[in-house]
């Protein structure tokens, strides 16, 4: 037994006949009768052949679901239909496929449904159920968290019983509903944009953490939503798109994705490098979600997105002196009319073109750059920054974007070097007065039996030990700290958590109220223990 989703229209548009018919409802009125055809690349093909102007991703969510509804959902499921009303109807499956093409005013893709109960009640269902409800999608299952036997339970009268987990259930899970419909509540031509920072924030996380992100693009594929570019791309600050990516064509039989690409008005509110990323999107080879793998990008790199001063083609060089000698640059990337990059003019350059003749002009002084591009990877470019002392960067249309320098690579990596330095001296301050002032006998009492023998100093200890060891009243005592011992606990727990943070990989630096706790308990423990 499993439980689907089928809704009826983008907007509930549909919901009348579905209710008033006993019938499940889909569009994709160009589509003929779907009965023959009993494999997902036969349903792929008949889609490109139906909706020609469609590029790949596209086709390849269609065919997804429209193969759900035609063999994936069996008699016997349970169907789940959210009213315009706020409520919810759910029913039973009890027809297969059928194509009606003589409906002239309607879907032509149906099966039959007997519905069980058609008001249940929003405020009947646990958060994490209705969320799992938002997907922008057509027809899609409810899969998570014991989802079929809940609506089971609906549909019988009585309220979500929730998760079988719910001890664990984290109240946050309602946020990302909230952000489904503000994208369902706009326009095609007015895509919500926002900056990375603020969309993780939605999710309750500051850093993309693989973890993090995994749980983000799940919750996205559950809802048919697609971010361009993709939110693992660029710096944190960096702004992107939300789209409904799955949602069935609208009445010109066009997707959301096609829409905003041929939609002046709607690239308009995009980031500059947006219209790359749908484009990408749309030329997809499958219906599957791309790689959305975080790593160390060019785009990264605030500087990577900062357009850099330059000098055009046609400018005289002293021009280009007169600048870098105002701005205190080495060098000066010299751009034609389009923006896109012809060189490079350095202090090096100008030097050995006015030695050959002494009325150089800017174009004898113009060398070739280096040019990286934004979704390159960050560390396969740093020997050349080390050489160079710097790399040009260039956007999807190879137009000049930014420009990192060794300066800009020295910022970026002492940060990150930066939390774990802070983090070892609170560890090794940690270890010295522990091992001072604390028997070696009570140290091992904070492990397993098993394990003290193991344990030869508080090196031995996890960092998470020590909130045990010194909550013991006689350890604490030992210190002599004239202390607030709650606080110190609560600050170090706080610290743990941090440092676990540091362990997983993000390409998103620690920022400095992210390290002010941290910070704050270094100092308390350099005031308690002031030797070295």
């Amino acid at each position: 037994m499993r439980a689907w989703v089928v809704r009826a229209g983008v907007n509930g548009e549909r919901e009348h006949v579905a209710l008033g018919e006993g019938l499940l409802l889909v569009g994709w009125n160009e589509l003929g009768d779907l009965s023959d055809f009993a494999t997902r690349e036969d349903i792929k093909t008949a889609v490109a052949a139906a909706y020609p102007d469609e590029g790949p991703y596209t086709v390849g969510n269609w065919t997804g679901q429209l193969y759900r509804f035609v063999h994936e959902v069996q008699v016997g499921d349970f169907a789940v239909l959210p009213l315009r009303s706020g409520r919810v109807a759910v029913g039973r499956v009890v027809g297969d496929y059928e194509h009606r093409p003589d409906v002239t005013d309607g879907p032509h893709h149906v099966r039959r449904v007997e519905w069980l109960v058609k008001d249940v009640d929003r405020q009947s269902i646990q958060p994490d159920l209705q969320n799992s409800m938002g997907s922008l999608l057509t027809v899609f299952e409810l899969s998570r968290f014991a989802a079929a036997e809940r609506v089971a339970a609906l549909a019988g009268g009585e309220a979500d019983p929730g998760r079988p987990d719910a001890d664990e259930f984290a109240a946050g899970l309602t946020e990302p509903t909230k952000l489904y419909e503000e994208v369902r509540r706009r326009a095609a031509d007015d895509p919500l944009t926002l900056s990375i920072r603020d969309f993780l924030a939605v999710w309750g996380v500051q850093r993309r953490y693989p973890a993090a992100v995994d749980q983000i693009k799940n919750d996205l594929d559950e809802r048919g939503l697609v971010t361009v570019p993709p939110f693992t791309e660029g710096s944190i600050d960096s702004t992107i798109a939300v789209l409904a990516g799955g949602a069935e064509p609208d009445e010109a039989g066009t997707s959301a994705v096609t829409r905003l690409t041929s939609s002046s008005s709607a690239v308009s509110h995009l980031p500059g490098n947006a219209l790359d990323a749908v484009q990408r999107l749309v030329e997809r080879d499958s219906g599957e979600p791309g790689p959305q793998d975080v790593a160390y990008r060019v785009s990264n790199l605030e500087s990577a997105n900062r357009m850099p001063e330059s000098v055009a083609v046609g400018d005289s060089l002293a021009t280009a002196m007169t600048v870098m000698v105002l701005r205190g640059y080495s060098q000066l990337p010299v751009l034609d009319a389009d923006g896109r990059l012809r060189g490079v003019v350095s202090w090096e350059s100008i030097g050995r073109a006015r030695m050959a003749d002494p009325r150089a002009t800017l174009e004898a002084a113009t060398v070739r750059g280096q040019e990286a591009d934004r979704s390159d990877d960050l560390l396969d470019w740093i020997g050349t920054v080390q050489q160079s002392g710097y790399v040009l960067v260039r956007d999807h249309e190879h137009k000049v974007c930014g420009l990192i320098t060794a300066s800009d690579l020295t910022v970026q990596f002492g940060t990150r070097v930066r939390p774990f330095v802070l983090v070892e001296e609170i560890e090794q301050r940690l270890r010295r007065v522990v091992d001072q002032f604390i028997p070696l006998d009570r140290i091992r009492a904070t492990v397993p039996p098993r394990r003290a023998s193991q344990v030869n100093s508080a090196a031995n200890l996890t960092f998470g030990a020590y909130k045990h060891l010194l909550r013991v009243p006689e350890n604490w005592a030992a210190l002599g700290w004239a202390i607030d011992q709650e606080h110190f606990l609560a600050a170090l727990e706080e610290c743990r958590q941090f440092r676990n943070g540091l362990m997983h990989f993000s390409p998103d630096p620690v920022t400095e109220d992210q390290l002010l706790p941290a910070q704050g308990l270094l100092e308390l423990l350099r005031s308690m223990d002031p030797q070295n």
